[in-house]
């Protein structure tokens, strides 16, 4: 388990950067997640960052690529290019919930 500080209070990470209680998420802990990231959130990836956690809210699991490409509103070329290098694990880690099952 690692802890990060955060500009309001101390985060509870796995060992992947993922947070623990989803119930810590902010929308400045997502933004401070992205620039750790190189990313530079915009109105395209807030509407995948809070698909994906209304559907964890809501269903207990994160969409996965196929499902996020095809109901997020956002197609997975688009995802790819909001998201390098994984869209629906960083989508995850900067929405404050666990990583998708299925994401390496």
């Amino acid at each position: 388990m690692t802890v990060a500080p955060n500009v309001y209070h101390t985060l509870t990470l796995d060992a992947e950067g993922f947070l623990q209680n989803p119930e810590q998420w902010t929308e400045d802990v997502a933004n401070e997640i992205a620039a750790e990231h190189h990313i530079t959130l915009t109105d395209r990836h807030w509407k995948v960052v809070h698909f994906m956690r209304d559907r964890f809210l809501k269903m207990g699991t994160a969409p996965t690529i196929r499902s996020l490409g095809k109901e997020s509103g956002v197609d997975v070329k688009e995802l790819y290019q909001l998201f390098p290098k994984g869209p629906a694990k960083l989508a995850a880690k900067i929405g404050g919930i666990p990583k998708p099952h299925g994401c390496i």
